[in-house]
């Protein structure tokens, strides 16, 4: 007899979960405890990937020192002026999360890099501490400094810390997808509609 599986209980309580996870900028200089940077991990570990290959490497960069030495290899807020996107001193994330594709296993795959930032974020947003997926780095720099050998091949750089900002979503004006602050510096993030994305139901 099959048994008909029910919506779990907290479902409405986890999409204004993922509406409040959103990409944050501006960080406290408060350190993330050792505990929450073990379930980072953690979550990307068990995370689901293709043919469960596997194929994942991170690296924890924690120490003030290499934690200074990063943010001058990423880049901030493409839509927005360094001035004003880019992290002042006091505003710096305080951890960083190298996330590495490993050639030795062969089907490295960028879907399983997606799914392990998702279970990454997720974590660390249960405790309160925000995120910036960067894709825009200096890979060769950062590979140096990293002294990584060859094989692994940097995919992005993931800054976490407690936010020293809000961030909201809004509803898309002219079609423009472009982020913004308000009067209070806060980030604005528009997005499409339902009725946009939403081809239909089959």
């Amino acid at each position: 007899m099959e048994t008909k599986l029910e919506a779990a209980p907290g479902q409405d309580a986890m999409m204004e979960f993922l509406r409040g996870k959103r990409t944050y900028r501006r960080f406290l200089q408060q350190p993330v405890p050792p505990a929450v940077a073990e379930n980072i991990v953690e979550a990307a570990r068990i995370a689901s990937c293709g043919a469960n290959r596997q194929s994942l490497k991170y690296l924890v960069v924690q120490s003030p020192a290499m934690v200074a030495k990063v943010n001058g290899l990423v880049h901030w807020a493409a839509y927005l002026p360094p001035a004003v996107g880019t992290p002042k001193p006091g505003e710096c994330p305080t951890l960083f999360v190298a996330v590495l594709q490993d050639a030795a296993v062969p089907g490295a795959s960028d879907m399983d890099v997606g799914i392990a930032l998702a279970g990454m974020t997720d974590a660390a947003w249960a405790a309160g501490v925000g995120s910036c997926i960067m894709g825009a780095i200096d890979r060769p720099a950062l590979t140096t400094l990293f002294a990584l050998p060859e094989g692994l091949r940097l995919s992005c750089m993931v800054a976490f810390g407690y936010p020293a900002h809000h961030s909201h979503l809004v509803e898309m004006q002219a079609g423009s997808v472009k982020y913004y602050l308000d009067e209070a510096s806060d980030y604005c993030v528009p997005k499409r509609p339902t009725a946009e994305i939403l081809l239909g139901v089959l």
